[in-house]
C-alpha cells in the first residue's frame, strides 16, 4: 500500500484545483490574473490560494508595484514553490528504464538509466522497484534534502494499450504483455502511490501543462520512432476515446490497398507505422540498397550524403507521415500540432516532406494549424511519467 503522504497540497474542491492549476502551469500570476483566466471572483481565489500558501506550495512574491496611478494595492505574483514535492518518473522501454526525479513543474533533477535484461512481469517489477529506490536516494540539488522526504508519487509510462484508471497495461506488443496490474503491483513494491499511462499520453501531459500545450485549447502530439503514436487535448482535456486508443494516427492506413500494402503488426496494412515506423524505414533501406545487415545510423548517413534510392525511402516515410498530420488537422482541428520522439533526429531527412504532405492534405483553414517539429531525448518520455505523478495531485475524489 502506498505510504502516507501528509501535509499534501491541499486540493479539496474544484476551485482550489482551478488555481493552482493555472498557477502551477501559468505562473508566476497575480491574484487579478488568476481570477481574469479562470472566471473566478477575486476572493475565491484568494480564499483557495490561502492554504496552498500555508502548506507551502505556493508562494507570494515582492510586488513590482503599482502599474498605474489610481490601480490600487500592488499585486504580489503568486508562484510555486517547485522544491516542496518531488515525483517519479519513469519509462519502460524493450531495452532499459529510464527514471527521473522531477519537481513540482516537471523539471528534471535526476536522471538514471537502467537495463531491462528480461521482459517478465516480475523481473520488469524488480528491476523499476530498485531504479526508484536509487532514485528516491540521492540528494536534492541542495544537498541536504533526500528525495525521499518528498515524493510519495510514482508515474509510469509504457508503450500499449494502458487502462490509466484500473493500473491495467491491457497490451503492450513491444514487451509482450496482456493484462498486466503494473500499477498495483508497482505500489505493493515501492510503496509509492502509483498512476500508469501510455507514454504518448504521459509526454502529451508533460506537454499540455509544461510545454508547447500551455494556453492552447487544442493540440495534437505524434511521436515518431520505434512505432508512431499519438495524443489529442481537445478543449483542454486528453481525449481517450470510449476505449482509451482515440488519436492513433499511427494506425491510419494511408497506402494504397492490395497485396503489396505494407502489413503493420496491429493487423491492418498500409499504416502510417507501417510505412514510417523505424523498423519499416531499415526494412525499405535494406531492400532498395541490397544490404540486410544496414542499420538506421547507416542509412541516415549515406542519405545526408546524397544518396538518393535513400533519400526516397525517408521522402516516403515523411509522406506518410504528412498524410496521417493533415488526417488530424482535418478531423479534429487542433491548434497546433508538436511532431516528435527518437526518430524526429533525422528530421532534416523528414521534415520537407512532412510539411509538403500536409499543406496540401490538410483542407481550408486546417492548414493554419502549426507544425512544431523537434527531436526528443529519452528522458523527455520519463518527464512525461512525472507530469503524470503530478496529475495525481488533482484525483477525483479529493475535489
Amino acid at each position: 500500500m502506498p505510504r502516507s503522504a501528509p501535509a499534501r497540497a491541499p486540493i479539496t474542491s474544484p476551485a482550489a484545483a482551478t488555481v493552482f492549476t493555472t498557477v502551477l502551469t501559468q505562473g508566476p500570476v497575480s491574484r487579478v490574473d488568476v481570477a481574469r483566466r479562470t472566471g473566478l471572483s477575486s476572493a475565491a481565489v484568494t480564499k483557495a490560494a490561502r492554504p496552498f500558501i500555508e502548506a507551502g506550495y505556493l508562494e507570494e512574491l515582492a510586488s513590482a508595484g503599482r502599474t498605474a496611478p489610481g490601480a490600487g494595492r500592488p499585486a504580489s505574483p503568486l508562484a510555486i514553490r517547485p522544491d516542496r514535492e518531488y515525483f517519479i518518473g519513469v519509462k519502460i522501454t524493450g531495452d532499459d528504464l529510464i527514471g527521473v526525479v522531477t519537481d513540482l513543474r516537471a523539471q528534471i533533477r535526476v536522471a538514471r538509466h537502467h537495463a531491462l535484461t528480461s521482459h517478465e512481469a516480475p523481473h520488469v517489477v524488480a528491476a523499476l522497484t530498485d531504479l526508484v529506490g536509487e532514485l528516491l536516494g540521492s540528494r536534492a540539488p541542495d544537498g541536504a534534502t533526500n528525495f525521499r522526504d518528498r515524493a510519495y508519487c510514482l508515474g509510469v509510462a509504457v508503450s500499449g494499450d494502458v487502462d490509466r484508471d484500473s493500473g491495467l497495461v491491457r497490451y503492450s506488443p513491444f514487451l509482450g504483455w496482456r493484462d498486466v496490474p503494473l500499477a498495483e503491483l508497482l505500489e505493493d513494491a515501492t510503496g509509492l502511490a502509483t498512476t500508469l499511462e501510455n507514454d504518448v499520453k504521459a509526454l502529451t501531459v508533460a506537454e499540455q501543462w509544461f510545454g508547447e500545450g500551455v494556453g492552447a485549447s487544442s493540440f495534437a502530439l505524434v511521436t515518431v520512432g520505434t512505432g508512431i503514436g499519438s495524443a489529442l487535448v481537445l478543449d483542454g482535456r486528453l481525449v481517450g476515446g470510449a476505449h482509451g486508443v482515440a488519436g492513433e494516427v499511427g494506425h491510419v492506413p494511408v497506402a494504397a490497398m492490395g497485396p503489396d500494402s505494407p502489413r503493420c503488426h496491429c493487423g491492418g496494412t498500409g499504416c502510417v507505422e507501417a510505412i514510417a515506423s523505424t523498423e519499416a524505414i531499415v526494412a525499405s533501406a535494406r531492400r532498395v540498397a541490397a544490404d540486410p545487415a544496414l542499420t538506421m545510423d547507416d542509412a541516415v548517413s549515406r542519405a545526408r550524403a546524397g544518396d538518393e534510392p535513400l533519400r526516397h525511402v525517408f521522402a516516403t516515410a515523411g509522406h506518410a507521415i504528412g498524410l496521417g498530420l493533415g488526417a488530424l488537422a482535418n478531423l479534429f482541428g487542433p491548434e497546433r500540432i508538436v511532431v516528435s520522439g527518437e526518430g524526429v533526429a533525422a528530421y532534416d531527412l523528414f521534415e520537407d516532406q512532412i510539411r509538403r504532405t500536409f499543406a496540401e492534405q490538410a483542407f481550408g483553414s486546417a492548414v493554419r494549424c502549426g507544425l512544431v517539429i523537434r527531436p526528443l531525448p529519452f528522458e523527455e518520455w520519463a518527464r512525461g511519467a512525472a507530469a503524470v505523478a503530478v496529475q495525481s495531485l488533482f484525483v477525483s475524489d479529493r475535489l
